[in-house]
């Protein structure tokens, strides 16, 4: 059984096309700020990788198979793995990084919606600036899912891209099952960057730039550094509050907005996830705050609770904002925040993490467990609401988040050739599979991975894309059976 070549040879020039494209607006930032250097490094590769696209897509035949989930799962690491090496030969040809291994991982960190650099944002120009926060919100609803809004229905096929490339949408009955899912979904995506643009520009005391790349980091969750001290720069609460809102909103699952835009109000009020999501938020920044009290971090009632809401969103929905060097708080509030981008936000959200819906999920199975020692001839179905869930769908959420755990403990264990604290190991690597990008220990709250090197950040680029394809997705492809399915052997 072979694959789809020619569909996925397509689709990978449709992607060349649309990265070239997309570097317009960069071009256009470059002249209009009169660097000579950054406007034709973009120009060029606008036109080539446009002109390459165009031509390939328009010039391979379609194939007459349909999308098979092996195809699904090929199309997806590769299209990743090409926006990769497009998106980083800017920040490359620019000069201010010094080898192509920071270029890809900051290219990968732009469309893993990682809030990471793998030197000091706050050197680049303003077009790369906004380049990278173009490819955060291409990488934050997906960057296939966008392809499909604009390609011819591709039936089965577009399900089987979905859901190889947000894993997450499958514990949900709202993952895109056609065209128009899709575009709705890109609509909604689209007027909630340009609502919070509004607000912040309009609203604040933000410019135009600040504003725009900030929004772009909001419905992303994928917050960028504009200056050293993060959102404390603008010392604004209104803007604390748009940020925060807006990063919950992105954190959602997306059926929820689809149900918004219909007024099915019941809907959103049944929702488990989104009642226990903002539990957790609202319990994590009470705890937060009274301990900042009671260990005199602050002495402003209004002061702590202010900065413990805006970090545990933040860290909740794994946007990777700051306001504050939460390295000075105590112990117990950093574990806290290092327990909620583990955890993440909902499915089928642009955040990262291992998401609400599989800890709920897991908690429920060890309740059963609980209930089964005391009642061994009980059968008692796992539910979420009101709907039991299929065994295959508990068994997937068993498999997903032992892997998790598993990662964690090799990636962490591959981090700590570097030769760093064990403090710093374990959470950048937590911070890199939830695609927050902020961490503790060295890194802290900077999200500069410039200590690593060159070989080290090739892994952690792929570790990235690890997380924001939760696992499966690049896993799948390492086993024998992806390769050679026919000769498969089933094994127990």
């Amino acid at each position: 059984m072979g694959f789809a070549y020619k569909t996925t040879a397509r689709i990978i020039c449709l992607i060349i096309g649309i990265t070239g494209a997309a570097m317009i607006f960069p071009f256009i930032c470059a002249t209009l700020d009169s660097n000579d250097h950054a406007e034709n490094i973009f120009a060029v590769i606008c036109c080539i990788s446009v002109i390459v696209g165009t031509l390939g897509f328009k010039y391979i035949p379609r194939s007459r198979h349909s999308l098979q989930s092996r195809d699904a799962y090929f199309i997806v690491l590769l299209s990743w793995i090409t926006c990769a090496l497009i998106g980083a030969i800017p920040y490359y040809a620019s000069g201010e990084l010094p080898t192509f291994a920071d270029a890809i991982f900051e290219a990968v960190a732009g469309y893993t919606t990682t809030g990471a650099s793998s030197m000091n944002e706050l050197s680049f120009t303003d077009s790369l600036i906004l380049w990278k926060a173009i490819t955060h919100w291409l990488g934050g609803m997906g960057i296939l899912i966008f392809i499909i809004t604009i390609l011819p229905t591709m039936g089965s096929g577009g399900q089987r891209i979905v859901t190889a490339e947000s894993p997450g949408a499958g514990l949900s009955t709202g993952a895109p099952r056609s065209k128009d899912m899709a575009k709705l979904l890109y609509l909604i995506y689209s007027a909630l960057t340009l609502f919070c643009f509004l607000l912040l520009y309009f609203g604040s005391e933000m410019n135009a730039f600040e504003a725009l790349i900030n929004s772009m980091g909001c419905v992303s969750t994928a917050g960028l550094f504009l200056h050293p001290s993060g959102i404390q720069y603008y010392d604004s609460f209104y803007i604390e509050c748009v940020i925060s809102v807006f990063t919950i909103i992105a954190s959602v699952n997306f059926l929820l907005l689809i149900y918004l835009v219909k007024r099915q109000f019941n809907n959103i009020r049944k929702n488990m996830e989104v009642r226990v999501f903002l539990i957790l938020i609202a319990v994590s920044t009470l705890l937060v705050a009274v301990n900042l009290l009671v260990s005199e971090t602050y002495v402003s009632v209004s002061r702590a609770f202010r900065v413990a809401f805006f970090q545990c969103t933040a860290f909740f929905t794994t946007s990777g904002f700051t306001i504050t060097n939460y390295m000075r708080w105590p112990v117990f509030s950093q574990m806290i925040l290092f327990t909620a981008f583990f955890i993440g936000g909902c499915v089928a959200s642009t955040s990262g993490g291992i998401k609400i819906t599989r800890i709920m999920i897991m908690f429920k199975l060890i309740r059963r467990s609980f209930f089964r020692k005391l009642h061994p001839r009980s059968v008692k179905a796992i539910k979420i609401g009101e709907h039991a869930l299929p065994s295959a769908m508990v068994s997937s959420v068993t498999s997903f988040v032992v892997l998790y755990l598993a990662t964690f403990l090799i990636g962490s264990a591959v981090l700590s050739i570097q030769g760093l604290d064990l403090e710093t190991t374990m959470s950048t690597t937590a911070s890199l599979m939830s695609t927050t990008g902020i961490a503790f220990g060295k890194i802290g709250a900077s999200g500069s991975f410039e200590l690593f090197s060159p070989g080290m950040k090739l892994f952690i680029s792929l570790f990235m894309m690890v997380g924001r394809l939760e696992m499966f997705t690049v896993f799948v492809i390492l086993t024998p059976g992806f390769w050679n399915p026919n000769n498969a052997k089933i094994k127990y």
